[in-house]
């Protein structure tokens, strides 16, 4: 049977992303953002209750939110849970869940100011082919995206 393993965020970084480049180049920018709803509680008061999501984004993607994002700054994340383990110092087991992000667009709002407003980044393994305009690509990791619709045939 199939399974699907699908994660769509939109929230606000919780602080600058933090960048390692691992051997080989490879970068891996760690961030968090977080999700808020509202909703009234049994007294009717209006409630506010938010969520903390644990990004991770790899290579030309890692390299785009260390130039761009901010904390303070909307996104959208789509990307895929996956929940790691690890023994601590004390050696108790430990869990940790993170989406592993392979889409992120940067939305307008919140410190956008000099964050180049808009932009659609996907992770991608093949080299991006582009026609100009595509500022913040940063090569075969990651595509810039217009956001304009397409012409459809219907």
């Amino acid at each position: 049977m199939a399974s699907v393993n699908k994660v769509i965020l939109i929230g606000n970084l919780g602080k600058d992303p933090e960048v390692r480049h691992l051997e080989g180049g490879i970068a891996v920018a760690r961030f968090p953002i977080a999700t808020s709803e509202t909703f009234k509680d049994k007294s009717g008061q209006k409630q506010e209750r938010t969520e903390w999501h644990n990004i991770v984004v790899w290579r030309g993607l890692a390299e785009v939110a260390e130039k761009y994002l901010r904390k303070g700054n909307s996104v959208y994340i789509e990307g895929k849970l996956r929940t790691n383990n690890y023994q601590d110092k004390e050696g108790i087991q430990r869990y940790s869940t993170e989406i592993v992000a392979d889409n992120m667009t940067m939305l307008g709002g919140r410190n956008d100011a000099g964050s180049g407003g808009e932009g659609h980044y996907q992770a991608s393994s093949s080299p991006a082919s582009s026609s100009g305009g595509n500022a913040g690509n940063t090569g075969n990791a990651s595509a810039f995206q217009n956001d304009e619709p397409d012409d459809l045939p219907f």
